[in-house]
């Protein structure tokens, strides 16, 4: 299938593609994620956002949290370990032209974990950079171990969503003046974090640092982000991976990616970038490609 709508839909943001012929011919982007639907039903949205597109002659292949509790339809998880391409055979229909891909999961007795939309981004970047090991930052960030096209287990770690609250719902942000890039404050929180696994006694040296003027009020953000992601790497490479991972795929947004490649340097991790759209892209590509057969 060459004619498709790819539809990246999350918590927050909706994304949507239309390729023609195997060309994407249009993109577009709206903050009408599943908790920002404003009682609107998933379908309106959906029209919306592919307005003047071929809506009904062409499927519409949708990933994300639109298949949540929250969302269009709960759509069932594919446990863990499980093969990449079992995707395409497991979509679930919403409407005659509307497809759900389904998220995966994991349930033993150390491990309990879901993920949605990450794994179309996997199945993209099995195709295009293929490796033993996926790490994939966001509000959730994923660590992932492959077995070529076998997800064998996967785990979450809450950095994204951990920096969010912190900076605007407790003391480490109260009173903070507009924040500005600093890359010497990131590095420095990159070493600390990296450094020293007692994390929960550095987070509040954080606001002691900025109210005793040892670092500057409007650096506090890129610290903490720092902080969060060196103790993050360091701690996946010595818990998740083993052994150490050859190769090691990061799928990524440029800025999240120029971050997290930073501290994965500090800890002497060699990893291939992927461009996290580039990876959802081919995924649905992928999966197009199987509604034809």
């Amino acid at each position: 299938m060459n004619s498709y709508i790819a539809i990246d839909w999350g918590s927050t943001h909706l994304r949507a593609w239309y390729y023609c012929d195997g060309v994407c011919e249009q993109a577009r982007r709206a903050e009408a994620g599943i908790t920002r639907l404003q009682g609107r039903p998933p379908a309106e949205v959906l029209e919306e956002i592919t307005r003047d597109w071929p809506r009904q002659a062409v499927p519409v292949i949708m990933a994300g949290m639109v298949g949540s509790d929250a969302g269009w339809m709960n759509v069932p998880y594919l446990p863990c370990p499980v093969s990449l391409d079992d995707l395409a055979a497991r979509l679930t229909r919403v409407d005659k032209h509307g497809w759900i891909v389904p998220g995966l999961s994991l349930h033993d007795r150390e491990n309990v974990n879901v993920m949605r939309g990450e794994e179309t981004q996997l199945l993209g970047a099995a195709r295009l950079c293929p490796a033993s090991y996926y790490v994939l930052p966001g509000t959730h960030c994923k660590w992932v171990r492959a077995d070529q096209q076998r997800i064998v287990a996967f785990r979450t770690v809450m950095t994204g969503e951990l920096h969010h609250l912190l900076l605007h719902h407790a003391l480490i942000g109260a009173g903070l003046p507009a924040q500005v890039a600093d890359a010497e404050a990131f590095r420095q929180g990159l070493e600390t974090g990296a450094q020293d696994r007692s994390l929960l006694s550095r987070l509040f040296e954080v606001r002691a640092a900025r109210l005793l003027g040892v670092r500057p009020a409007a650096s506090v953000s890129d610290f903490l982000s720092g902080l969060l992601i060196g103790h993050e790497v360091a701690l996946m490479a010595e818990t998740f991976m083993h052994p150490q991972p050859t190769p090691l795929t990061l799928i990524a947004s440029p800025a999240l990616a120029d971050r997290y490649l930073q501290a994965m340097a500090l800890g002497g991790l060699s990893a291939q970038w992927l461009d996290g759209d580039r990876a959802f892209q081919q995924g649905i590509r992928s999966i197009a490609h199987e509604l034809d057969h």
